[in-house]
């Protein structure tokens, strides 16, 4: 099941784009779910269609790569929405 990211958390500050996003969250059904990045990594390793972002009629997924030998969620690569993860807005 694909879930659709709506907000992330960044610590210390949302707007500090070089910080690493700590949470995904969105809302399913009316419920709101929050997952760590470790998880939603893990999640995506095992399943490349468990989540994706969505702006207007453009939908891209999630997937994993790597800096400095370190995992990180990113969106897949298109020409329509720059920094899609990052620009979303903090989850409550």
């Amino acid at each position: 099941m694909s879930r659709q990211i709506q907000c992330i958390i960044k610590h210390p500050t949302h707007e500090d784009r070089h910080r690493r996003i700590q949470y995904i969250g969105g809302v399913d059904g009316g419920v709101r779910w929050k997952v760590p990045e470790e998880e939603a990594i893990a999640n995506v390793k095992r399943d490349p269609s468990a989540y994706f972002v969505s702006e207007g009629e453009k939908t891209v997924w999630v997937t994993v790569k790597q800096h400095n030998g370190r995992d990180y969620l990113k969106t897949q690569t298109d020409r329509f929405l720059p920094d899609n993860l990052l620009s979303l807005p903090e989850c409550p």
